[in-house]
């Protein structure tokens, strides 16, 4: 966890000005005492309701198992950023969210 991208993402974003709420089904409590400034959600519907963005740090079960039309919904924007290249970016974008993958070009005309 100490290393975890989440941590160096969490606080750049923060000197960015964003709000930054979080949620790992798996490593919450030590999450909580390294993320500082950061509210912890109980549930990854919670990190997700009325979020500008979403961005996607690690790949467990739970978060593939997500409806995607669903998540679009709870949120107030539509930018998912797959950070592990985890999910399916064609039922990501016609779920209606602007999908972007690190690593992975982007399709044009697809947003």
């Amino acid at each position: 966890m100490r290393e975890a991208s989440s941590l160096v993402l969490s606080a750049r974003l923060q000197a960015a000005g964003a709000h930054v709420r979080a949620y790992d089904p798996v490593a919450e409590e030590q999450a909580a005492k390294l993320i500082r400034g950061v509210q912890m959600a109980s549930s990854a519907e919670e990190a997700i309701a009325g979020a500008d963005a979403v961005v996607l740090v690690t790949e467990w079960p739970e978060f593939k198992a997500l409806d995607l039309a669903e998540t679009a919904a709870m949120m107030r924007g539509s930018l998912l950023v797959d950070g592990r290249n985890f999910l399916d970016p064609d039922a990501a974008r016609a779920a209606g969210l602007t999908y972007e993958a690190v690593g992975r070009p982007s399709v044009e005309g697809q947003r």
